[in-house]
Order: C-alpha cells, then sequence, then structure tokens
C-alpha cells in the first residue's frame, strides 16, 4: 500500500513534476517533427556538456534552435502548454571519454535551486543524452547506430535492431524496529551525512526481494512486510529509485564494510529533528534526493 496519497503532496520527490508534455506522436511522425524543430518559438536547452546552465533567478537557461551546431542532433524534451517545443541536443564530440563525472559538487549546488518541475525537465535531458553516448552502437551486431524517434530510440542500419533508453530500478529504503529508523553512511561522503540504504535490483527478483536482501547484505537485519511509499527518476545516469520501508524482525547490525562505513538505528523524534535544521548525530540527505522524502514520510509516523 502507498502512502503518498495522504503524506506526500508537500514532500514530493525531487526530479518529479515536470511541465513538458512528452508528445510521442510527434515523435512517430517525420513531417510534424520537422516543423517542431523550424518553429520560431522553439526552445534549446543550454548545456555544458552534461551540466546544465542556470540563470540568475536559478532556472534552466533556453536559446533558440538557431543555435544549434550544424553537426548536432536534436532530442524533443516535449511541449510547454502553449504547444512551444523544447528540445535538447547530442553533440557531435560529445562521448564517454569527455562526459563530466556522475555528480560534483558543483552540480548538486545547481540541483537545489532549480525549481521542481526544471529538475525534472534537466532530468530527461540527461538520462537520454548519456544514453546516446554510451550506445552508438548495436548490441546484436556492433554496427554504429543511427537516432531516430525524436532521439528517443537508435535503430541499427545493418539489422535493423531497435534501442530504446532503458531505466534501472534501484530499491532506497529504510528499515523500521521500535519506532526507530536504520540509516547507512557509504565511503567517501561528506562528514556526518546518513541515508537510506539502497541497491539494484537484479533479474528475476520482486521488489520485495530485492529490499530485503539489499537490507540484509548491507546490515544483517532481516526484514518482514516492506510497504512502498514513492518514487523518483534518477538522472545519474538512469535510475529509478523506489523507496520502501520494511519492518525489521530483529536490530541486530552485521556491517559490510565492503558496502558501507557505518549504520546506526536513529529514533523517530530525532530524524525530526534533523530534518527541521537542528543538530543531531547525522547529516540528512539533500531534500532533492528521494531518500529526504523517505525520511520526512517515515518520520510523520
Amino acid at each position: 500500500m502507498s502512502l503518498t496519497a495522504d503524506l506526500l503532496p508537500d514532500v514530493a520527490p525531487g526530479f518529479t513534476g515536470g511541465t513538458l508534455d512528452r508528445a510521442d506522436a510527434l515523435r512517430h511522425d517525420v513531417e510534424a517533427l520537422a516543423a517542431a524543430q523550424g518553429d520560431w518559438r522553439a526552445r534549446l536547452l543550454a548545456l555544458d556538456g552534461l551540466l546544465p546552465a542556470v540563470t540568475g533567478e536559478g532556472r534552466l537557461e533556453w536559446t533558440s534552435m538557431a543555435d544549434l551546431p550544424d553537426d548536432a542532433e536534436p532530442i524533443l524534451l516535449g511541449l510547454d502548454e502553449s504547444g512551444r517545443p523544447h528540445f535538447t541536443a547530442l553533440l557531435a564530440g560529445m562521448g564517454v571519454d569527455n562526459a563530466p563525472a556522475m555528480r560534483s559538487p558543483a552540480l548538486m549546488a545547481v540541483l537545489g535551486s532549480l525549481a521542481p518541475g526544471e529538475a525534472a525537465t534537466y532530468a530527461a535531458a540527461r538520462s537520454v543524452l548519456d544514453w546516446h553516448v554510451r550506445h552508438r552502437f548495436c548490441a546484436k551486431c556492433g554496427t554504429a547506430t543511427a537516432m531516430f524517434r525524436a532521439g528517443w530510440a537508435r535503430k541499427c542500419p545493418n539489422c535493423a535492431t531497435e534501442h530504446f533508453p532503458r531505466v534501472d530500478p534501484v530499491v532506497i529504503m529504510i528499515a523500521e524496529h521500535d519506532g526507530r529508523a536504520l540509516l547507512g553512511r557509504g565511503k567517501g561522503w561528506p562528514p556526518g551525512r546518513y541515508s537510506a540504504l539502497a541497491g539494484f535490483l537484479e533479474p528475476g527478483e520482486s521488489i520485495e526481494e530485492a529490499v530485503a536482501r539489499e537490507i540484509a547484505e548491507e546490515s544483517g537485519v532481516r526484514v518482514g512486510r516492506v510497504r512502498y511509499v514513492a518514487s523518483q527518476p534518477w538522472p545519474f545516469p538512469s535510475s529509478l529509485m523506489i523507496a520502501c520501508v520494511a519492518e525489521a524482525v530483529d536490530d541486530a547490525i552485521t556491517l559490510d564494510v565492503n558496502e558501507l562505513e557505518d549504520a546506526m538505528w536513529v529514533p523517530r523524534e530525532m530524524v525530526r529533528a534533523v530534518l527541521r535544521g537542528e543538530e543531531g548525530p547525522f547529516l540528512p540527505p539533500p531534500p532533492y534526493a528521494i531518500a529526504h522524502t523517505l525520511l520526512t514520510v517515515w518520520a510523520k509516523g
């Protein structure tokens, strides 16, 4: 059972709430897509590699399609309420070797200032661009592929195999026991930072099974019932974070030091205090991370 209906309206996960209509029909209509690209109102997302250009007001920067380089390939992000097309562009020189790091302090600061809907637009643009950079060749025959469907697919000219952007499902969760939440600390994190545990789903595994396995592997804690809370696109590079709460059978921690630097149980009232900005035994995850949403929902009880 989801907790979102009653508890999430004021704590919507980061990178959600996008305002652009993805306009799937345009992706299949070559003539309509060409008209959208030639629309004098069309906007092009300004990026430095995969990093967003931001105005002084903390908004995404948009330019006109006249700024599209001759050798760049436009990708349709969608239409705004007025029907104005919005694009991003795959640059000819953009590749794995010169792509920026997944995350940096500068990017994290920018993400914290973006309006919710714009963060969602940036997430979509970044993820699809990163996918193109990493999937230029056919996985079936190895031939260089070509972009089609307005940038939301690639096709092999040799074997006609079609390739589509993939999303990797990730469970992110807290275990609860006797009014306390289990939080972990990863290696290399900022001093004092603790967050929910997380891990990729494996083939042949349900969400609930992945939650139980990851908690047991990382902390040694056994859990029973699992509740879904919310989900979030995470564009580093392209994951779907599935937030859950699991009921712990016991509270004995056996840490996997290859996964975590530390783990601890934190009482609900202490989580509430930390989320209010008060000093405590840990620093919470940033607001745009769904771990922050998850802790906020859990703290409300």
